[in-house]
């Protein structure tokens, strides 16, 4: 009998059988409420980001180099929709994990590929907004065609760099609080540590540095300091960079709980894990969750370049001949 219950407990954690389930403990309306946050999350995910692909792509105008790293943003956005959360949802409605460790490594390795490639994107976005604003006399040579999609290609091979680690430490695995495959914060104290620092905290650091150089320059140009020597910000370079930082601000806020928490639980794991309440970890993990729908909204409010080609792209569902028609109009 103990044998049994040894082998049973060895295929829960490893995503091959029956786990410990939440739903004894956790009543159903929390249940439910998870389940329509994150069906709402990936249905506006998908559609928000295919809206923010199909823009780019129509509007002559909006294909530029800065709007390459917002494609590539999206993409890195909709990964998740298409598997993990899918994934997730059926172990939500099915109580537990039943899919095999198979599906939960790949769970859990593109909700990495998500998660970081949608950071060093971010970073990336900052870095071609300071070259553009605060660097223009060398800006067409840095982001030349072919230099920008060797940025981008750079961004994702650093990324899957960066989620290969987790093969080898065995920390991706499902978590019966979440519904989820996904990294495990107390296998490595020393790995978690590293991940938080290297693929949080650095990153904000940079993007951080980048807007603070572009916002004390709109302060400079606003105030007319030094502007015989500084370039002019057109109105349309200052909304375009305010939609992008409003994107960085609100991916630092979704997660930054959840980094917290990961970096807390790597200094002590014994004495702090414990602590950590359930419901506190799970909303901070649906807010990081949620974060993956926000950008293409945030594109539609600030950006009324993208929000005329949302509309037009719309409109064409009623008349087809609309969507083949390409945009001219539009701005950088």
């Amino acid at each position: 009998m103990d044998m049994l219950e040894d082998e049973s407990l060895l295929k829960s954690r490893t995503g091959q059988g029956p786990e410990p389930s939440p739903g004894a403990a956790r009543p159903a309306w929390a249940t439910a409420v998870l389940a329509t946050v994150l069906i709402f999350t990936t249905v506006v995910d998908v559609l928000g980001n295919l809206l923010v692909i199909l823009s780019v792509l129509r509007n002559r105008k909006l294909r530029n180099a800065g709007n390459v790293f917002v494609v590539s943003l999206a993409f890195a956005d909709l990964v998740v929709a298409f598997y993990p959360y899918p994934l997730v949802l059926y172990a939500i409605f099915h109580d537990g994990w039943s899919l095999g460790d198979t599906q939960c490594k790949v769970s859990g390795f593109l909700m990495g590929l998500s998660v970081i490639g949608s950071i060093f994107n971010i970073t990336g976005i900052a870095i071609n907004r300071y070259c553009y604003i605060c660097q223009n006399f060398s800006y067409d040579r840095l982001y030349s065609y072919r230099n920008t999609l060797l940025l981008v290609a750079l961004i994702w091979l650093l990324t899957v760099l960066a989620i290969v680690p987790n093969f080898f430490v065995g920390s991706l695995q499902y978590d019966p609080r979440v519904y989820s495959c996904t990294f495990a914060q107390t296998v490595s104290a020393t790995y978690t540590i590293t991940v938080v620092v290297v693929h949080f905290f650095v990153p904000i650091a940079v993007v951080t540095f980048c807007y603070l150089r572009i916002w004390i320059m709109v302060i400079q140009v606003r105030r007319k300091v030094k502007s015989e020597v500084r370039p002019r910000i057109k109105p349309s370079d200052l909304r375009n960079f305010i939609t992008m930082f409003v994107v960085f601000v609100l991916f630092a806020i979704c997660w930054a709980p959840l980094n917290f928490i990961g970096l807390a639980v790597a200094v002590n794991p014994e004495e702090v894990a414990p602590h950590i309440p359930e419901w506190l970890f799970v909303v901070s993990y649906f807010m990081a969750y949620f974060n993956s729908c926000l950008n293409a909204i945030i594109y539609g409010l600030l950006n009324q370049n993208f929000r005329r080609e949302y509309k037009r792209i719309v409109m064409s569902m009623w008349k087809p001949q609309l969507f083949f028609q390409e945009t001219s109009r539009g701005g950088h």
